[in-house]
């Protein structure tokens, strides 16, 4: 079966910070696990590169546009790459692929009526590159999620008869009840649609970077159509001389931040009805990180960088502290203190010990082989339906709530040492089968988390994977391999602060 998941695209004209990352990580979280389970996987991510706010970046500067992009998405590139993440394309939206694309997908648009000429008066946010609707200007005429001032702006530009699609939009949502998640989301997308919808600015006349109107020339088309496009023109040219569409489209999974909520659940199903494609299959929106009450934002000055993080953490730790500090979908609150509790007491205590004195004990008392034994009744009620359960929770993209279904049998692991310590059945030759069974959970059930949490933690659990001798990284049930294997003593996975 093909699965297709995709992050928003960032925005090219600033740094990438936590925020980016939290996406990415979260994206590649449900293709790692869904490539376990032998399913045929595209993951795209990549930065949205036209529009004003480009424009003016690299006007303060003194530099091109072009110029700003390309230093900007190196950035990016780079930090998916800290992040550890298995993307199976970078999309840039000034590719020409992509810009091909668009201007085909819009002329269909076009073709089918849903286009025309207007001239148009508002405000206008130049962070957010969006029109605002009386319900989404703060006090004194400003944007509600910069806090900045509002631009009004009038211009003669092609509109999109986003109006027509109103009841097409409602059926939508009525037939697809989990196409937004969490249902909380999917209800603001609905009350903003039954608000009754506008027709919006297809295009822009006073700017000159972007994707021009094949039709018009002079005017560019508006960026959030060229941006939201990418998920669609990617699979035309990510591999060359090779359509993806019919293999993964719809997407299965739109990962994005609520702050671009109108524009995914409400705009971009619209767009695609328009041009007669089909709307993407679900879109997961989750919350803010926030570092006191605020949204991390660039624009807002607040940013915790992810390459700082990664250094000092490590890539796997900061993959699981997002996941266990905040239940994906919320707003949480992050903090490096919050990374060194958890680094200490989850990582470093209750997983990587466990691997360690495990491995350990295996080699001091049977000399790192893994002795032939049973299941242990202890455990096994533990384990019975670890995987189904965990799957079934990433199918839905709860991510924090399948980690904490793995981090309970990580505690009870640990428990199960405590009662049995084998230390002690280790002094008496009598007890040398109920020591063999106790070593065999003990490896069993670590290569079963291993192989669980190789998605969260993908660094540590491919060293710990080697250690156990397990050759691959696709999931099994608790017992499905017998003894007899050498197994590795490890450095410790999580070494203390």
């Amino acid at each position: 079966m093909s699965y297709y998941v995709t992050t928003p695209i960032f925005y090219a004209n600033g740094e990438p910070h936590l925020g980016h990352a939290y996406s990415t990580m979260a994206a590649d979280i449900l293709a790692r696990h869904m490539r376990q389970r032998g399913e045929d996987v595209f993951f795209l991510t990549g930065t949205d590169e036209h529009g004003e706010p480009v424009a003016q970046a690299a006007e303060k500067e003194g530099i091109t546009p072009q110029e700003l992009v390309d230093r900007s998405a190196l950035r990016f590139e780079d930090m998916v790459g800290k992040v550890d993440a298995t993307n199976d394309f970078f999309i840039r939206t000034t590719d020409a692929g992509h810009i091909k694309l668009v201007q085909e997908v819009t002329d269909r648009v076009r073709e089918n009526g849903y286009v025309y000429k207007d001239m148009y008066e508002g405000w206008y946010c130049p962070r957010c590159a969006d029109f605002k609707t009386e319900q989404e200007i703060g006090p004194g005429d400003t944007c509600l999620i910069h806090e900045i001032p509002l631009l009004r702006q009038q211009e003669e530009n092609w509109f999109f008869r986003l109006s027509a699609l109103q009841e097409p939009l409602e059926k939508l949502y009525e037939e697809h009840p989990d196409m937004v998640m969490p249902d909380f989301r999917r209800n603001e997308a609905l009350s903003f649609i039954r608000q009754g919808l506008r027709d919006v600015s297809l295009s822009r006349s006073q700017l000159t970077w972007g994707v021009p109107l094949s039709w018009d020339p002079d005017q560019v088309m508006y960026v959030w159509f060229d941006a939201l496009l990418n998920y669609y023109t990617a699979l035309g040219y990510a591999r060359e001389g090779e359509d993806l569409t019919d293999r993964f489209w719809p997407a299965d999974w739109h990962i994005l931040a609520k702050d671009i909520l109108k524009f995914h659940a409400v705009f971009w199903p619209a767009f695609l009805m328009a041009a007669g494609l089909e709307p993407p299959r679900r879109m997961f929106i989750h919350g803010f990180l926030l570092m006191g009450d605020k949204k991390m934002s660039k624009s807002l000055g607040n940013v915790l960088d992810p390459f700082e993080v990664i250094e000092r953490f490590g890539a796997d730790a900061l993959r699981y502290y997002c996941f266990r500090e905040v239940s994906f979908g919320q707003d949480g609150s992050i903090s490096t203190a919050g990374f060194e509790t958890r680094y200490e007491s989850e990582l470093a205590n209750d997983f990587g010990n466990l691997a360690s004195r495990s491995l350990a004990m295996v080699s001091r008392y049977r000399d790192g082989l893994v002795p032939d034994s049973t299941v242990d009744p202890m455990l096994a009620a533990d384990f019975d339906g670890i995987v189904g359960r965990v799957s079934a929770l990433l199918d839905e993209a709860q991510i924090s709530q399948a980690l904490e279904e793995i981090w309970v049998v990580v505690r009870r692991m640990n428990r199960y040492v405590e009662e049995t310590q084998p230390w002690v059945l280790a002094k008496d030759d009598g007890d040398a089968e109920r020591l063999d069974q106790v070593l065999y959970n003990l490896v069993e059930g670590l290569r079963i988390l291993t192989l669980l949490l190789h998605p969260y933690l993908p660094e540590s659990s491919e060293v710990l994977a080697a250690a156990l001798g397990q050759s691959g990284l696709g999931l099994e049930d608790f017992g499905s391999r017998g003894g007899g294997q050498s197994v590795e003593r490890i450095e410790p996975l999580f070494p203390k602060l």
